[in-house]
């Protein structure tokens, strides 16, 4: 009887001390990666970032989902007890297709940032419209996933999208959010939206909260900007707490990162996602993610 309650113990205990995988098209999941630090320190986190494949956000879904596959079989060779998949684009197309394959729980950012957004805009109901703001990637925008998520919350609030598809080539180059041409391209993307003065914009992108500050000054502050990162993490939070998976203990569980294509400027774009410096990533040819059998159709 002892040893049987000993090696159920053990077992819990693996599971617990297992990581969190962390996956996204670039490094704009490393936002995600941040707020999850900042919520779950003990946690051991593993990051992948397809950048030798970026952006998902032009391309077709039956693309996303065949790259996302291809991460997601890679990742989860390190035995993840719990899958983050912080990338918008991904979230609005595969995300329940992605669901369908894995056992373990997998959560998209899409949803927690739907659910603040409108939060926010029923707090703000008896002073403004009801009308939420979105700035996304083309293909985030086309999949309709985050109108259709505000309306299963409260059918009474519209939401008005805006596909920005520079945006994320422009924070991917190094570029100042206070140079001439970010503000010419958000001035461009926003005005639309800030037109309507909704109380809530949603940043579906994960790349977006490093222009947040200069969003925020063009929007004015009666726009609360809805960073969908903080918002993963506590979901992230309470759900392995639910499953009883919390790390038990520890300052630090430390992060690796996986990337598709290091490029020249890595470390120190990721260290602006992640606000502190970044160790060398570890490498992966994308030709072995798309040579590996597919396992499923």
């Amino acid at each position: 009887m002892t040893m049987a309650m000993d090696a159920a113990t053990q077992t819990t205990d693996d599971s617990a001390v297992a990581p969190i995988a962390v996956f996204d098209s670039g490094l704009g999941g490393l936002t995600v990666v941040r707020a999850l630090q900042q919520r779950l320190p003990a946690e051991k986190l593993v990051y992948f970032g397809d950048t030798a494949r970026l952006p998902y956000g032009t391309k077709s879904p039956r693309t996303v989902l065949q790259f996302a596959r291809q991460c997601l079989r890679f990742l989860m060779q390190i035995n993840p007890k719990l899958l983050v998949v912080a990338c918008n684009t991904v979230s609005a197309t595969a995300l329940e297709s992605l669901r369908a394959e894995y056992s373990i729980p997998i959560i998209g950012v899409l949803t927690p940032g739907a659910t603040a957004a409108v939060r926010v805009t029923r707090a703000a109901q008896a002073n403004g419209p009801c009308v939420i703001g979105l700035i996304a990637t083309e293909a985030t925008i086309a999949s309709n996933a985050y109108s259709l998520a505000v309306a299963r919350l409260d059918g009474n609030i519209h939401l008005v999208g805006r596909a920005c598809p520079l945006l994320v080539p422009l924070i991917e180059e190094g570029r100042s959010p206070d140079s001439a041409i970010v503000q010419a391209v958000l001035a461009d993307y926003l005005e639309p939206i800030k037109s309507l003065h909704p109380p809530a914009l949603i940043l579906g992108c994960t790349h977006y909260p490093i222009f947040a500050r200069a969003i925020q000054r063009f929007m004015g502050e009666a726009t609360t900007l809805i960073d969908s990162a903080d918002q993963t993490a506590l979901v992230v939070s309470r759900r392995l707490a639910t499953m009883r998976l919390l790390h038990p203990g520890g300052d630090d569980g430390g992060l690796t990162c996986y990337v598709t294509d290091q490029g020249l400027r890595f470390e120190s774009l990721a260290g602006r996602f992640l606000g502190r410096p970044i160790a060398p990533p570890v490498g992966v040819d994308p030709e072995v993610l798309e040579s590996a059998p597919v396992e499923r159709p």
